[in-house]
């Protein structure tokens, strides 16, 4: 049964001015002077439950903004890891003053944002309505009510997005490499998993508030149109009752870099690109006199579209979208990053050139370092215009333990950075011969190649676990292409069944960022294809085409198809099982794991699709059209008059998972009038 799905992409265009005068559009032009920065500093008090409150008064808005944080390190959660990030989204449900309905309809009718972490909240209001929802904050957090039924609609939720996770490349990798770094049974290293999330009790939430979510090293800040004297009696009614815990945290379980860089390979056999990623830990803090030059190389290694690695990865090489880096000047976990994705077959050259570019990165060119300054004093004035900037740099100033003038002092700092300084800080913080590159994607695709680059290459499992390097299962001589196919055609049906069926229209649901959305599909012989897609009732894309021509419509505007696109639609069946085993474009190409179950794979030029070799039901597919390759997972097959067919089929589009349940199949049923 073929799936099709057409991308439309959407371009801006910018127009600029030009002035009468001779203008060479082709220098850049020169910064001004570096302006003198004043920076409020906040009136500072505690409380004598151990919070600090910090408040910078700014009558520009009749807004405010309050954020609290906790300062304290990652503490290990265990056979329950995700417990926090549940405990937080409890303190949304109301309180012991006020029900969840009552407690939202509140917030909604003062026009406030207020949202909870397992480290903190934010809130943010009309001036004149700050006073209701900073006691909505903190009854919130001072009184929250934990009840055993809104704990487990959290779990519930929180399951299902691990479930989705399972076959993203991209979460895969950002779990598994952070284990490999700290240690998985660590407090920096550990993650949450379905049997972790399943073992969570109301006790353990209770527990884990009671300990962690209280006011010892915490800070308010309060940034906005409020005055200072009149804001302090009013947290401190708010918070007054917030009860310390004096709780003594374990030490950091240690960790270091490797000795000697290596790559580490989880196996995603469905992924149709590569996840990189190289890392490694260091000990930047923003006070060091190291942490400006080792911004700006940051900045010139991966801080946008003009650094080296976009430059080289995506403009000169084509393997990628974009690549970026980081350096984290954490308190806790301070590290160096860079990471990109890229296409299967290029995974091993994308590696050598990222590496190339950090390996150089300690030389920069004087007009590198340069440029590097202007848009990083640029965008730290332009940052000025937030009042939640302020609030992070009055945090900041209190946790990192910076000088009082760090933020007034910051242009100068940059201005006075050489590129001496910048080689200095990258030698000691971006380390490309003790580094770990992370790689998550089809071992089968990219292992030869990684394997040539000189680096051991050692393989996990999704857990973090280490497994011996797959490798692809010999298929047995008797099996052919035609045999598989044959296979697939009896296990839903036989070839009597299946040669009846003239249509099938498809009926399915599936949520996209939490909104329901409804999709319709009809196909017919010949290559007819009507879908519909709508959110919330309303279209939001639909492809029309009769076998010869058709067109797409999305966002109230009609394109005709193109000839690339037509030319993709036109396959004569179905079921392309009955024709490809004839065709010498498709070839048998092993077995492999696709949706958890062993399958056999049968390659073409722009399709391939997997058959399980237990049940011969297709287990997915992949198609390459103008968006990419796109992933498709079968599952959940039943009789539908007298054919099987999937209820449950996924789609990776984007790198987003849109699961789709099948409401309703309907066989034979489609008109000509359909595909108008």
């Amino acid at each position: 049964m073929k799936k099709q799905f057409t991308y439309i992409a959407a371009a801006f265009l910018f127009a600029g001015m030009l002035t009468a005068q001779k203008t060479d559009l082709n220098a850049m032009p020169k910064p001004g002077p570096t302006p003198a920065i004043n920076i409020a500093q906040p009136k500072t008090f505690q409380l004598s439950n151990g919070l600090t409150v910090m408040v910078v008064e700014n009558n520009k808005l009749p807004r405010v903004n309050a954020t609290l944080s906790m300062d304290r390190p990652p503490y290990y959660e265990g056979n329950v890891a995700g417990v926090s990030q549940i405990m937080a989204e409890q303190l949304e449900n109301g309180t012991t003053n006020l029900s969840k309905d009552d407690f939202n309809k509140k917030v909604d009718f003062l026009g406030a944002n207020l949202n909870f972490t397992s480290n903190g909240a934010s809130a943010n209001s009309l001036s004149k309505y700050f006073p209701e929802v900073l006691h909505l904050m903190a009854d919130a957090i001072v009184n929250p009510k934990f009840s055993a039924e809104e704990i487990q609609n959290s779990k519930e939720r929180t399951i299902e997005g691990l479930k989705a996770d399972e076959k993203n490349a991209s979460s895969i990798a950002a779990r598994v490499s952070n284990a490999l770094m700290y240690g998985k049974n660590t407090s920096r290293g550990e993650f949450e998993t379905v049997e972790s999330i399943t073992k969570i009790q109301l006790a353990d939430v209770q527990n884990i508030y009671n300990k962690y979510y209280t006011p010892d090293n915490a800070y308010l800040v309060i940034v906005g149109d409020v005055k200072s004297d009149q804001i302090k009696p009013l947290i401190e009614k708010a918070f007054g009752g917030w009860k310390k815990s004096n709780t003594k945290y374990a030490a950091l379980e240690p960790a270091t870099n490797l000795s000697k860089t290596e790559i580490n390979v989880v196996d995603v056999p469905s992924a149709v690109q590569s996840v990189v990623s190289v890392s490694n830990l260091n000990t930047l803090k923003m006070k060091d006199p190291g942490y400006f030059p080792a911004t700006i190389a940051n900045y010139i290694l991966g801080g946008g579209g003009e650094a080296r690695l976009f430059m080289n990865l995506r403009e000169k090489n084509g393997f990628t979208y974009g690549a970026y880096s980081d350096m984290t000047a954490s308190k806790y976990s301070p590290e160096f990053s860079a990471e990109t994705s890229v296409r299967n077959e290029v995974t091993d050259k994308a590696v050598k050139e990222l590496m190339n570019e950090l390996n150089a990165i300690s030389t920069v060119k004087p007009e590198e370092l340069e440029n590097a300054k202007a848009k990083l004093k640029g965008a730290f004035i332009m940052s000025l215009e937030k009042p939640e900037t302020i609030a992070r740099f009055a945090l900041n100033q209190k946790v990192q333990d910076l000088p009082s003038d760090f933020y007034t002092n910051y242009l100068k700092s940059i201005d006075k950075v050489t590129a001496t300084d910048v080689s200095n800080a990258v030698k000691a913080t971006i380390l490309p011969n003790q580094s770990r590159i992370f790689i998550a994607g089809k071992a089968s695709d990219i292992s030869e190649g990684l394997e040539k680059l000189g680096y051991p290459v050692k393989y996990f499992d999704k857990e973090a676990n280490p497994v011996a390097k797959p490798t692809v299962q010999k298929v047995d001589a008797n099996i052919t292409i035609s045999s598989i196919a044959d296979k697939y055609i009896n296990a839903i049906g036989g070839l009597s069944a299946v040669q009846k069926v003239t249509s099938i229209t498809t009926d399915a649901t599936t949520k996209v960022q939490g909104m329901d959305m409804t999709m319709k599909l009809i196909q017919a012989k010949g290559g007819k294809m009507a879908m519909d897609m709508k959110m919330m009732g309303n279209t939001i894309q639909k492809i029309i085409f009769d076998g010869k021509d058709g067109y797409i419509e999305a966002q109230g505007k009609k394109m005709p198809l193109s000839d690339k696109q037509k030319a993709s639609m036109a396959e004569p069946e179905l079921f392309p099982e009955l024709t490809f085993a004839k065709s010498a474009d498709f070839k048998l190409a092993g077995i492999e794991k696709y949706n958890n179950e062993d399958s056999y794979v049968v390659k073409g030029a722009k399709q391939t699709y997997y058959y399980s070799v237990k049940t011969g039901l297709k287990t997915g597919e992949l198609k390459t059209g103008e968006g990419g390759v796109i992933p498709t997972s079968f599952a959940d097959y039943k009789d539908v008059s007298g054919v099987k067919l999937p209820f449950t089929i996924i789609q990776n589009m984007g790198g987003m998972e849109i699961n789709m349940t099948v409401q309703s199949y309907l066989l034979n049923q489609a008109k000509d009038s359909d595909f108008k």
